[in-house]
């Protein structure tokens, strides 16, 4: 084991906490539904960021590359000051939904470049520039920007003219479990000396004002006349913050400056935004003379030479120190570094170039730090707080009002902890595929937590995200699980079955809730709505539809074929040891067998969602007794491919049960054997096949999807059909015209807030499930199925060789080419030439469907954090 390894286990055995302390700290908690108490529900105007210097948060806390404690208690993170911005640094700023002209999106540059599991050495780099940060041109140019037009993004401004910025980069490494050194470093980047402010700064959440966990107030404070900040908490005890050289400490309180936000006189003379009066507009009454309150800061102010590097040294710990807090710091460090690679020596493939082990790194690197902690307990959010005013009477018939149940109160992984600082369910399982490369433990308690009662609701829904707890997303939680299982089974020589028996038990909830809920008329045919793919149809999937009636959603539909296979393979696994399970797996196999022939003959009706002229998929309008298929080349219908299995004899001839039931099943419905396809091995015993798609529709549909006129771009697979750029699908309902074009990067639609985009970019998620699916048909056919790549002119390639070609060609958006340029970065001259600028890695939410380009979220490591595992699975 490397010491990492070490670490793990200890954490996993609880012999020591390793995980106590970690980048917990959203990179924005304003402008969320927690943090919303308006009528109508508008958390981006309830609580905006001009709000968040000076408005304690009710439900968590964000900062600068920052950590906290595994319950959000303590906090620490950076603040810094150029001298010209009107107001310190002390979070990302970026627009709000209706700022954007594609939604919200964070204006920084800042970079995941490294941590371990357990966070025993973590580096995070930001950009800060020199010149004045221009908060009103952001705002400004982005807002008189129309759908058409590309995102305004910092770099477009003057804000890095001349090289005039910062690189400030944070280390932290552990000592131990509680003593966590703290290693700030800044060079400046410019061609003359520059000065900056850095403030190291410490606060407790603010639980005291709305009288949770009893009221009591934490205290920080100097410790007797040294440079340490020393902080007292009721359940994390006692905590010391040793600050090298001989700052200025500051001290005010983490309270609300109601004067300055409503003209109400402040109940603290001390307030959140003391701090920044104080360094930014000179007040020295706005911090605590007495040097104690709930918020504190180390003030060092630095002139640093062009080309040279500052650098401050802190260390929180628990134990207090009375030598040198310092002495052993660098070799702590040092060494800190080095088990880092010792451990991603272990991950990483020796035999990827440097190149692609900077990518691979970076993203685990991102997924790490894209933890958080998150707490949100909706009955008291919709009832108000004891010590506070009742929320408006609104909000009993608003948002979340049926999940009062739910108490979440962990740390979680998140999409992206600026965009997204909240859990999505679906992207939390392809989050745990990468995950599990370095953590299994963590990723195994994150896939439970899902559907542990305070979470699941009791009618056995997963829920989806805190704007609507409600919504829908596609039921991958089985996938992943059964995926994390076989990852550390392959790794580690077994599979955690206690980890797998427990899943699929909650799965069941889920399975029938889906089946209960979303098969609107029996028919084994499913809806869904928008199932994560938001502007893809020609109607917004989650509203009633113009028309009237209802969607039959092939990919609702391939969603519940793919989740019966895998519940399927969950419960022969299972059986393996109890043969108990032989009975629950004939029900998966019986049930998907019935989804794949509905989806060819709805209700026995004749009506199909496959199209024998297109060889395509497509949804169904079911409007009175009126169908129409909605032919909408699209990723929905691709996603019947996902729903894929092969039965082996050496699984099947063990469970005698199940085998006797499968073959009457099939003996006695001839009519559903075109699902199950049998292959008899040399040695006599028969393989079994179960797909939505026959051999025959398989290829059909990969002439469509490998087709680079198509769907097959030089960096993955497209959401929509480039054949839509020249022949949009319009269609036109009661005089109102409904289309879809092909729009390769950001939307011009504004369905779910215009800030993403599934007609025409490449996603990540997605492609990876394909490839897995052709990986599986491989193991199946062999090389005796092989088709065209490209589909118009390609060599014949048997279907694992084409799932690694489209695993190469997305890992491609973020190396080098020939030229020395990531596709990923399109036409950003800095990132592609400056060494400084180069090699920093951002994993975006998706890609453009023509040039690779990345769009979007910025820093959408979860799911596009996939490419670390097609890097370590297929190279380069």
């Amino acid at each position: 084991m490397t010491r990492e390894e070490r670490r793990l286990k200890e954490a996993q055995d609880r012999t020591a906490h390793w995980r106590r302390w970690g980048p917990y700290l959203a990179e924005r908690q304003w402008g969320t539904v927690r943090e919303d108490y308006s009528a109508g529900g508008t958390a981006w105007d309830s609580f905006p960021h001009d709000h968040a210097r000076s408005r304690a948060y009710r439900w968590g806390e964000d900062g600068l590359a920052g950590i906290s404690d595994n319950h959000g208690r303590l906090c620490f993170a950076l603040a810094l000051w150029n001298g010209r911005d009107p107001i310190l640094k002390e979070r990302l700023f970026g627009l709000t939904g209706s700022e954007g002209n594609h939604g919200e999106d964070v204006k920084e540059y800042y970079f995941y470049l490294d941590s371990t599991p357990t966070h025993s050495y973590m580096t995070y780099l930001y950009k800060y520039p020199q010149a004045a940060f221009p908060y009103g041109d952001l705002v400004d140019t982005n807002r008189h920007r129309d759908r058409r037009a590309p995102e305004f993004e910092l770099i477009d401004t003057d804000a890095f003219a001349g090289d005039r910025y910062f690189d400030v980069v944070v280390e932290y490494a552990k000592s131990t479990p509680d003593d966590v050194l703290i290693r700030i470093s800044v060079t400046n980047r410019g061609p003359e000396p520059a000065e900056i402010h850095l403030l190291p700064t410490l606060w407790f959440r603010n639980t005291w004002s709305w009288a949770a966990n009893g009221g009591e107030r934490p205290r920080l404070a100097e410790h007797a006349g040294s440079p340490t900040i020393e902080a007292r908490h009721a359940t994390l005890g006692a905590r010391w913050l040793h600050c090298d050289q001989a700052p200025e400490l500051l001290f005010t309180e983490n309270e609300t400056n109601t004067e300055r936000l409503w003209g109400v006189p402040n109940a603290d003379r001390h307030v959140k935004d003391g701090i920044n009066d104080y360094v930014v507009r000179g007040r020295a009454d706005a911090v605590n003379p007495a040097r104690e309150g709930t918020k504190a800061a180390a003030h060092y102010r630095v002139v640093i030479a062009s080309g040279a590097t500052a650098t401050v040294r802190l260390r929180l710990t628990d134990v207090r120190v009375t030598a040198d807090p310092f002495g052993e710091f660098e070799h702590v460090v040092a060494r800190c570094r080095q088990e880092a690679d010792e451990f991603y020596a272990t991950i990483i493939p020796e035999r990827l170039s440097a190149d692609a082990r900077n990518v691979m790194r970076q993203a685990l690197a991102g997924l790490l730090w894209s933890k958080q902690f998150y707490l949100y307990d909706v009955a008291r959010w919709l009832d108000g707080d004891p010590a506070g005013p009742p929320p408006p009477a609104e909000r009993r018939a608003g948002r979340n009002r049926d999940w009062r149940h739910l108490y979440n109160e962990d740390v979680i992984s998140m999409p992206d902890k600026w965009e997204y600082p909240w859990y999505a369910a679906w992207d939390l399982a392809f989050h745990m595929i990468p995950f599990a490369l370095v953590d299994p433990g963590f990723v195994k308690a994150q896939l439970v937590l899902f559907l542990r009662e305070w979470y699941m609701h009791p009618n056995g829904q997963i829920p989806a995200y805190e704007w609507a707890l409600g919504d829908v997303n596609p039921p991958v939680h089985a996938w992943a699980a059964l995926r994390v299982y076989r990852i550390e089974r392959r790794r580690r020589g077994r599979g955690d079955r206690e980890f797998l028996e427990k899943v699929f038990h909650k799965l069941l909830l889920n399975f029938t809730w889906w089946v209960n809920r979303k098969d609107a008329e029996g028919k084994n045919v499913f809806q869904g709505g928008f199932l994560g793919l938001d502007n893809i149809g020609v109607f917004d999937r989650s509203a009633a539809l113009p028309t009237g009636g209802h969607l039959e959603q092939s990919d609702g539909t391939s969603w519940m074929g793919m989740y019966c296979l895998n519940m399927l393979a969950i419960a022969l696994e299972l059986a393996r040891d109890d043969p108990a399970y032989e009975d629950v797996a004939s029900k998966f196999f019986e049930h998907f067998v019935y989804i794949a022939h509905a989806m060819h003959d709805l209700g026995g009706e004749g009506l199909s969602l496959w199209d024998e002229d297109d060889g395509f998929f497509y949804d169904v309008l079911h409007a009175d007794s009126h169908h129409e298929r909605i032919k909408v080349r699209s990723m929905v219908g691709l996603l019947p491919l996902l729903a894929v299995e092969t039965l082996e004899p050496e699984i099947v001839d063990k469970l005698p049960g199940f085998k006797r039931r499968m073959q009457w099943f099939v003996d006695n419905h001839p009519e559903l054997r075109e699902h199950v396809e049998d292959m008899a091995r040399p040695d006599g015993r028969t393989r079994r096949l179960l797909s939505i798609v026959s051999r025959d529709q398989l290829t059909r549909v990969l002439r469509i999807m490998l087709d680079e006129d198509e769907f097959l771009a030089p960096h993955g697979i497209r959401a929509v059909s480039r054949i839509h750029q020249e022949q949009p699908y319009v269609l036109r309902i009661d005089g109102m015209e409904h289309r879809v074009d092909y729009e390769p990067a950001e939307s011009s639609s504004g369905l779910f807030g215009g800030n993403s985009n599934w007609r025409g970019p490449i996603w990540f998620p997605v492609n990876y499930l394909l490839i897995e699916a052709l990986q599986k048909f491989h193991h199946f056919y062999g090389d005796t199925l092989k088709v065209p790549f490209p589909a118009s002119s390609g060599p014949m390639l048997d279907l694992w060789s084409v799932a690694a070609e489209i695993s190469r060609r997305l890992t491609r958006i973020f190396l080098r080419d020939e030229n020395g340029c990531r596709p990923v970065y399109g036409g950003t001259e800095r990132f592609q030439r400056d060494p400084h600028w180069r090699d920093l890695i951002l994993f975006y939410e998706y890609f453009h469907g023509d040039n690779g380009a990345g769009i979007g979220a910025s820093h959408q490591t979860g799911w596009t954090g996939l490419v670390a595992k097609l890097l370590q699975q297929s190279g380069e």
